[in-house]
């Protein structure tokens, strides 16, 4: 299988592709990536990974129909990471996301739709179902999305389920909860956490710090990807957690403890604009493909942060 791989330049898709590399991922035998590299996107993320002749890279965009088309018309999947993804960003402005998440997912499954396609997957997002207070929310759950960046999502998740039933398109989506590990761009909370302990700065907590996710390490959202990938029904939605809620103040005080540093380092500000209070997402249908997340939080967060400190000491660091 060759398969397009769309923001492979970002934080999930470069570790998707290392782990092709490495081997991992036995029915894909060709990788094309195709990433914008916008600020989050940075092809030395895939430094070691072009070394590999299975592996190629095009600059581009995924709202450029004839490139879209012409890359498409020589694989036989993709796989769409490429998403604005910082919901602080968003409410600021949603532009960028209605047109990359959108329009940008549009135009990858009309190429599809062109060349009979054997298989769509989109990568999306648990914060399409909104918030919940108690329990988990299973693939049925409506979608009732809180922010630009989630609506954007949870749109583009729609127009793939349209592709598939007017078009017979075969389609699998997933949606996972909150993602950690390396080459993770220091807008979200781990990295940038970790990034302005090591510069000496205070962290910035929402509110009281009470807000609640699961966090799933990305070796392990890749893994579930693949699983979908290969073995999802056509039409399907995976959720993917990692096993692991924490309020958001629990983790602060986790990475400041992993660091040898003090609470107060913690600095409390104003509560972000529709801020969802917990997300949980029921991942029993996915199991049932053979998923179960395998790195334990612990270890993955004290790798993280040593990757990041690394990250920083040299920017030339194994990636």
């Amino acid at each position: 299988m060759k398969v397009l791989v769309t923001g492979g330049a970002g934080f999930i898709g470069s570790n998707f592709v290392t782990q092709f590399v490495a081997g991992k991922f036995p029915e894909i035998n060709e990788i094309v990536v195709l990433d914008k590299l916008t600020y989050a996107g940075n092809k030395e993320n895939l430094r070691s990974a072009l070394l590999d002749s299975r592996v190629s890279f095009f600059h581009g965009d995924i709202c450029d129909f004839p490139l879209v088309n012409e890359l498409v018309a020589e694989v036989n999947a993709i796989i769409n990471f490429a998403a604005e993804s910082h919901v602080d960003r968003s409410i600021e402005s949603s532009t960028e996301f209605i047109r990359t998440n959108v329009l940008g997912t549009q135009t990858l499954l009309d190429a599809a739709k062109t060349h009979s396609l054997e298989v769509f997957l989109q990568v999306s997002t648990d914060e399409v179902y909104g918030s919940i207070t108690i329990g988990s929310w299973d693939e049925s759950c409506p979608l009732l999305p809180n922010s630009p960046y989630s609506a954007s999502k949870a749109s583009a998740d729609l127009l793939v389920r349209s592709y598939n039933v007017t078009h017979g398109l075969r389609t699998v989506t997933t949606r996972c909860s909150n993602n950690y590990g390396p080459r993770q761009y220091p807008e979200k909370l781990i990295p940038l956490f970790v990034t302005r302990l090591l510069n000496g700065a205070k962290v910035p907590v929402y509110g009281t710090g009470e807000n609640i996710r699961d966090w799933l390490h990305v070796e392990d959202h890749c893994n579930a990807i693949y699983i979908a990938l290969t073995e999802g029904k056509s039409g399907e939605i995976y959720n993917i957690g990692g096993g692991t809620e924490l309020s958001n103040i629990a983790l602060t005080k986790k990475i400041i403890e992993l660091m040898g540093m003090d609470d107060d380092k913690m600095e409390f500000v104003a509560d972000r604009q529709g801020h969802d209070q917990r997300y949980s997402v029921n991942w029993d249908k996915i199991q049932q493909l053979g998923y179960a997340p395998s790195r334990d939080f612990d270890d993955g967060l004290k790798e993280t942060i040593r990757w990041i400190s690394n990250s920083i000491k040299d920017p030339n660091h194994e990636r």
